[in-house]
């Protein structure tokens, strides 16, 4: 049954670090609320009530967009393996892109990425665990690399390229500031 926390606990860290997929969703004020699949190595406890995301290229840059106008974001993990559980992180984020003061020291937590767009600094309000039991089992059989390689073979002028044509506007036209 759902239980709530003020802080990341020890118990609630191991189980994040223990995750292969998370889940972020994000809304502007108005528009549609953008619910995405996130993974590889891009997730990082700093202390209770603090994480980071590390983003890469994608499609779209829907929570770059919905964070410049309403900084509410969630993070959920779900236990695919072991144990049942649904675990939600509740808070407001913010959005740091390389040239930013605190870059060059937080891009040292994650590894060297291709394709890295930001990094996004989380700050938790609230925690909350809950059963989990309807959730199927699903067995882990490794990381796909096609977004890695697709990233290393654009290089960082293409990669560039491709914020300028695909990550500047939301899916409602919100911008993104990317290139900001």
């Amino acid at each position: 049954m759902a239980k709530f926390y003020t802080k990341i606990t020890s118990r609630i860290q191991k189980f994040i670090e223990a995750q292969k997929i998370f889940f972020v969703a994000t809304a502007p004020n108005s528009g549609r609320i953008n619910l995405s699949p996130k993974g590889m190595d891009s997730f990082r406890v700093l202390n209770e009530n603090r994480v980071l995301w590390l983003n890469v290229t994608g499609s779209g840059n829907e929570t770059a967009a919905h964070l410049l106008e309403n900084p509410r974001i969630t993070v959920m993990f779900c236990a695919f393996e072991g144990a049942p559980n649904i675990l939600r992180l509740y808070g407001t984020g913010k959005e740091i892109k390389e040239g930013d003061d605190s870059w060059n020291e937080l891009i040292k937590l994650f590894p060297e990425t291709p394709g890295t767009r930001q990094i996004f600094d989380i700050n938790i309000d609230s925690a909350q665990t809950s059963c989990g039991m309807s959730i199927p089992f699903f067995e882990y059989k490794g990381e796909r690399e096609e977004l890695n390689d697709w990233a290393a073979d654009k290089g960082k002028e293409g990669i560039t390229a491709y914020w300028a044509e695909k990550n500047q506007t939301s899916i409602d036209g919100l911008p993104t500031k990317i290139l900001e």
